[in-house]
């Protein structure tokens, strides 16, 4: 018998499909993440002060000329006007014959006639011109009239000596310093006496 004749069968594959490369795509550019730089810490600004009528009291002493030496570079610093009071306590003398005290307004108006001409003096001497400066002479208990004077022209500073003269004065502006102090509505700046250094004249 004769071997039968296979038919090859012909088996149909489907061609591979060919990709196409598909067109690159333009993409936008990540942006690049920057350091986001942190804010800079403000720097605390301690506020101005504001200064613009000093008052100075007098008494003529060395130590009250010393305040004003203080007084007078705080003014220029600030651009502020000086006012310097002189206050004459009322002058009592004891009467004859016990009919009590008696005022005699002649010493007073004298000492204040004299009192505001050395403060006039002073005021050019150790101010001068470059300074606004005035001055007053008042009659009546000291740190009353003193206190009544700063309220008067609304001052924002009183530069006052922490002693006075030698002797009974010196206690008694030394008192009337503490009672500024305690009492006055505005900053009150004490200067202490000029301690001289061991080996200075």
């Amino acid at each position: 018998m004769a071997p039968s004749s296979r038919k090859k069968s012909s088996v149909h594959r489907r061609p591979k499909a060919v990709r196409k490369s598909k067109a690159p795509v333009a993409r936008k550019p990540r942006p690049s993440r920057k350091a986001v730089a942190e804010p800079a810490p403000q720097e605390h600004v301690a506020p101005r002060l504001s200064i613009s009528h000093i008052l100075v009291p007098i008494d003529f002493s060395v130590h009250s000329r010393n305040a004003l030496k203080y007084a007078v570079p705080l003014a220029g610093e600030f651009s502020a006007s000086l006012h310097l009071v002189y206050v004459v306590e009322p002058t009592i003398y004891p009467a004859d014959l016990g009919f009590g005290q008696v005022v005699l307004p002649g010493v007073e108006d004298e000492l204040r006639q004299k009192a505001s001409e050395e403060l006039q003096q002073l005021i050019e001497r150790e101010i001068g011109t470059v300074i606004p400066a005035t001055a007053s002479v008042r009659t009546g208990s000291p740190h009353q009239e003193i206190l009544d004077e700063a309220d008067e022209r609304n001052v924002d500073l009183i530069v006052v000596a922490s002693h006075g003269h030698s002797g009974v004065e010196q206690i008694l502006f030394g008192s009337t310093a503490d009672r500024i102090v305690h009492n006055a509505k505005c900053p009150v700046l004490t200067v202490r006496p000029v301690i001289a250094k061991e080996g200075e004249a």
